[in-house]
């Protein structure tokens, strides 16, 4: 049964209490008391409704709705009890305060139904106290209230704090991980900067010591070669020889030089790696001796290598001769070619960049090399051998040349075990021939007589290289005019540039004779030019214009080999386009 009793509410005490139609539950079989309790809720100041029931399975179903803001209960009911009822308000509405109006409660009842939940107790002779109470009931409800909500919001705000928590840790971690790799990163940075400009300043300074030294061969054996067919005596003669043969040795000690250094002369061509390991075989076993074994796993659609065929060869020959030296009887030494594509960025000065390579490996189960060696392998003259078992130029060689051919090296290796170093060769791509440069040619023939012999312009520096090769061009008969700089040999053509061949100097101070050959050509595209140089750069040599072998002489002189690209020179100079012609005299040699 329901009972609504409707009047004006009062705005502060609505706020205080609660919701402004207040629904209450009562538990009550008396309609006498039912009336009497409507009568003293009227003084309540605000709109009610009562849902009155008398039984357990209606007081229960009336409580499981959750429906009410109160509920009021008799404590004895003739099928039901009030301590029944509260224990089934606190299983299915816990936060709807409970209130007994009973007229035989007694003290210690009263006390256990406080304890078991019961929000406050009225006897019925005490009714006029039933407003003060239900008020405070549902202010203290709505206090509870408000605090389960505070401590459901500070659940939830911990709940979200902690989750906050773990991602901004995740990402602090994340953070720091990112910050111990740019650090690292930078180390590795910095320590191959490092060694990249360490191995810069040597090779700085071994290509101006080989190339002063080269000066030096170069007067050594030009004058042994003068020597040699003026003095007859035999025992005279093995003396020469010994002293060439010491000039030799440090030519090829300079070639090592120049190699790591980067300045050697290379002629790069397509080359088929596996026929020139393949080759070698029998060299490498006759090199290394029969107490190391030698496997090769070649791939079988390797691409071509674009490198010196000759400067390769060397490579291969050193590596295997090193991990010779690394090995006990009984080793295994290994050779590999594979493609490769490269993608990681160089860790270290000798690796090579990102691009495709083909990759030839000297692997070998030896001794292998310990990290505070590693790290100078490649300087010139470091050495763990024994004295006068190496000259520590032969890695130093091998990285000059594979970085001056665009490639790179890497090195494996674990003491005790073996050591793996593998190098990188660009690739080489199909390109169209070059067009020859057309030069036009002068004709001198007005200035020459028949039989005049051809004139040869010598540009050096240095006064006693420059007396060796005019020495040697005038044995062969030519005619001389000479300049000690290429500023000198310009004012030379300046006053006559009816030369045949311009023989210059490639370092010399001031203007080098790369610079000095593309001023040349700008005035004079007729004249050849032919280098002598104690190294060569060849990227600063392309720049004077197309410049191959056969327009390049190393110093110290090979006997022969100045007189013999000179005339080669001349005699392809004499063949010019229709109509032009240049007077070259008769060839001569010595």
């Amino acid at each position: 049964m329901a009972i609504e009793h409707v009047t004006q509410p009062d705005q502060a005490t609505q706020d205080d209490v609660g919701p402004a139609l207040l629904r209450i539950l009562l538990l009550e079989d008396s309609d006498l008391d039912t009336e009497l309790l409507g009568a003293v809720l009227d003084d309540l100041g605000r709109p009610y409704t009562i849902d009155r029931v008398m039984t357990a399975p209606d007081f229960t179903a009336a409580a499981a709705s959750c429906g009410h803001h109160l509920i009021l209960a008799d404590y004895v009911l003739p099928t039901f009890d009030g301590l029944s009822a509260l224990a089934i308000a606190r299983t299915h509405c816990p936060g709807t305060p409970f209130v007994f109006v009973s007229g035989t409660l007694g003290e210690d009842v009263a006390v256990e139904a406080l304890k078991r939940g019961a929000t406050d107790y009225v006897t019925k002779q005490r009714l006029d106290r039933l407003p003060r109470t239900i008020l405070r009931a549902l202010a203290e409800a709505r206090a509870h209230a408000e605090r389960e909500r505070a401590v459901q919001d500070l659940r939830d705000l911990n709940a979200t704090l902690e989750a906050r928590v773990k991602t901004r840790t995740s990402d602090l971690a994340a953070a720091n991980a990112e910050l111990h790799r740019q650090i690292a990163e930078r180390e590795r940075v910095e320590q191959a900067l490092r060694q990249a400009q360490r191995l810069e300043a040597v090779g700085q300074l071994t290509s101006g010591v080989a190339h002063d030294f080269n000066n030096l061969l170069t007067v050594i054996s030009g004058n042994i070669e003068f020597l040699e067919r003026a003095i007859p005596d035999e025992r005279s003669q093995r003396r020469l020889q010994m002293m060439r043969g010491a000039a030799d040795r440090g030519a090829r000690l300079t070639a090592q030089l120049l190699a790591f250094s980067r300045r050697q002369r290379l002629e790069p061509t397509p080359v088929e790696l596996n026929q020139t390991v393949s080759s070698m075989r029998d060299l490498l076993q006759s090199s290394i001796g029969g107490a190391v074994r030698i496997e090769m796993t070649l791939q079988s659609d390797l691409w071509s290598a674009l490198v010196d065929a000759t400067q390769i060869e060397l490579v291969i020959l050193n590596l295997a001769i090193n991990a010779r030296d690394a090995m006990a009887v009984g080793g295994c030494l290994t050779i590999e070619t594979a493609n490769v594509t490269l993608t990681r960025t160089p860790a270290r000065a000798e690796e090579p960049v990102p691009g495709e390579y083909v990759m030839l490996a000297v692997s070998d189960t030896g001794t292998g090399i310990a990290p505070e060696v590693l790290a100078r392998v490649f300087e010139p003259f470091f050495t763990t051998k024994a004295v006068d078992k190496g000259s520590g130029l032969g890695l130093a060689q091998v990285y000059g040349f594979v970085k001056q051919s665009g490639g790179g090296v890497r090195i494996d290796t674990c003491v005790g075990e073996g050591t793996s170093v593998r190098i990188y060769l660009p690739r080489a791509e199909a390109t169209s021939p070059a067009r020859e440069a057309f030069r036009p040619v002068i004709d001198c023939a007005e200035q020459r007589r028949a039989g005049d012999r051809p004139v040869v312009l010598v540009v050096d520096d240095d006064s006693a290289v420059r007396e060796i090769t005019t020495s040697i061009l005038s044995e062969n008969g030519y005619r001389i005019r000479e300049a000690g700089s290429g500023l000198a040999a310009l004012s030379a053509l300046e006053s006559d540039a009816c030369v045949d061949l311009i023989v210059l100097d490639f370092a010399m101070p001031g203007m080098n004779g790369a610079e000095a050959a593309c001023q040349i050509r700008l005035r004079w595209p007729h004249l050849p030019v032919m280098f002598v140089t104690g190294y060569a750069d060849t990227a600063a040599l392309m720049q004077a214009g197309e410049v191959g072998a056969e327009r390049i002489v190393q110093k110290p002189f090979q006997r022969g080999e100045l007189a013999r690209k000179a005339t080669a020179i001349l005699a392809e100079a004499s063949v010019g386009p229709a109509g032009l012609r240049l007077v070259v005299g008769q060839r001569h040699t010595a």
